[in-house]
């Protein structure tokens, strides 16, 4: 129920290997920097082979893979280590900021922050998203305003100046994840809707959908779910208002 493997279909997604071994799908998040080194230590061939436009900065090319068919665009920041696949599209004004894994054809659009994170093959963030500490899977569509809250509010340093460790119940369980930082797991072609808010260490099971403007609690949402938000909306006339004007 909580392996990379109940989450996402890793067929197809060339960079399958940061999961190996992993028996809860959060463990793959530690792991991503030192992924990503070992594999740009591989490559012999250019890193950079797809199109960085003017405008946009790479801090460090000897880190970052860009494969064939990306576009960078203007504005786009990009610090390493960092792979993105084919054929995705880096937007102007995202801002990737290291230990980031992006599949192919994927999207980081405007104003989208990425950090510590990966991305199956075919997912979007495409407009004004947080992504930290996150792993999303094939197909996944987050909305505008989307934000993956990694970092609990209450997360207090002790005397000896660390955090606690994120605790996720599922079914009475409690599973220490060993993560400080803990954004959300979202599974194949699942969505998430405008404005949504995830607490830090949701895990949305397959093609679950979450309607705009939730905030979701941690914890385990099995598949084929929709999350919705009960809201009462109050239409009055203007009428009334015009002998105050």
């Amino acid at each position: 129920m909580l392996r990379p493997e109940d989450f996402f279909d890793l067929d197809g997604f060339e960079f399958d290997e940061v999961f190996d071994g992993c028996e809860y799908v959060w463990e793959a998040i530690s792991r991503i920097g030192k992924y990503a080194l070992a594999f740009i230590a591989t490559r012999d061939d250019n890193a950079i082979a797809g199109r960085v436009m003017t405008g946009a900065h790479v801090a460090d090319t000897q880190t970052v893979v860009i494969g064939e068919g990306t576009v960078v665009e203007p504005g786009a920041y990009i610090e390493g280590p960092t792979i993105i696949g084919y054929d995705c599209q880096i937007r102007h004004g995202a801002y990737i900021r290291g230990n980031v894994v992006i599949g192919n054809s994927s999207v980081i659009g405007h104003d989208t922050e990425i950090k510590n994170s990966i991305m199956l093959n075919y997912s979007q963030a495409p407009h004004f998203a947080y992504i930290g500490d996150s792993i999303l899977g094939n197909n996944v569509s987050v909305g505008a305003g989307t934000k993956l809250s990694n970092l609990p509010l209450n997360s207090n340093k002790d005397d000896s100046g660390r955090r606690p460790t994120i605790v996720v119940n599922v079914e009475g369980r409690d599973y220490d994840t060993g993560l400080v930082k803990f954004g959300a797991i979202v599974g194949d072609d699942a969505q998430v809707g405008c404005n949504v808010v995830t607490n830090p260490g949701c895990m949305l099971g397959k093609r679950t959908l979450v309607y705009p403007c939730v905030s979701l609690k941690k914890g385990y949402y099995p598949p084929d779910q929709i999350i919705k938000l009960r809201q009462q909306v109050e239409i009055t006339g203007r009428k009334e208002l015009s002998s105050a004007v």
